[in-house]
């Protein structure tokens, strides 16, 4: 029986439309060739972070999210950025008695900004707050303690196949992919996508799939 659900974030959650097209208005290049270089990236199996560094080679990412911070165009999540069905979706699953944690790679900054929205979750943390990232194993059983329940009774849900999917299948999670975002649709039909316990094209799909 399924006690707990955990969400990534990126494209499980919320949309990275903004985040990159803030990324293309602070170097001043278009929108879409960063987009398209994002894309590219991704279809190539490489970190989208790399989009970044192929606009400019020698960029120190730190000191320019530093820039960034001090020009006051720093790190934002905000209501717009989340999917439609975001709320309703873990709002239902909270109330069907499951516990709800969201945990992702991300900074801690945003895992400040995450719980600044209030959502219906009963836990929030980055991978910037415990110091290890996916797809390290040490992720998942940080997820695990988080969402206090046996690994195997947590569904984690997520887009990315081979940061999501595979990982959280090798540390006894049971997992959903989500088809949402270019990881979600790119790698769909991929072995490690195919892995998951169950496929989704809307968090409104996930409860009556685990009450099933």
């Amino acid at each position: 029986m399924i006690e707990a659900v955990a969400f990534d974030v990126g494209e499980t959650l919320t949309s990275d439309d903004r985040y990159w097209a803030a990324w293309a208005d602070w170097f001043d290049v278009p929108r879409h060739t960063l987009s398209a270089l994002v894309g590219a990236v991704v279809a190539q199996g490489r970190d989208n972070a790399d989009a970044v560094r192929l606009l400019k080679p020698d960029i120190d990412l730190a000191a320019e999210y530093r820039a960034r911070d001090a020009a006051g165009q720093g790190e934002r999540i905000e209501e717009a950025d989340l999917y439609p069905d975001v709320r309703p979706a873990l709002a239902d699953l909270r109330a069907a008695g499951l516990r709800v944690v969201i945990a992702g790679n991300q900074t801690a900054r945003a895992g400040e900004l995450l719980r600044a929205l209030e959502l219906p979750a009963d836990a929030i943390a980055t991978s910037g707050e415990w110091g290890v990232a996916k797809p390290n194993h040490g992720f998942f059983e940080k997820v695990v303690e988080l969402a206090e329940a046996p690994a195997d009774r947590v569904v984690y849900v997520g887009d990315h196949p081979a940061n999501d999917v595979a990982p959280a299948t090798m540390a006894g999670l049971r997992t959903a992919h989500i088809r949402r975002g270019p990881w979600g649709h790119l790698w769909a039909d991929t072995p490690e996508a195919a892995a998951a316990d169950w496929h989704i094209d809307s968090l409104h799909e996930l409860l009556p799939l685990l009450t099933a």
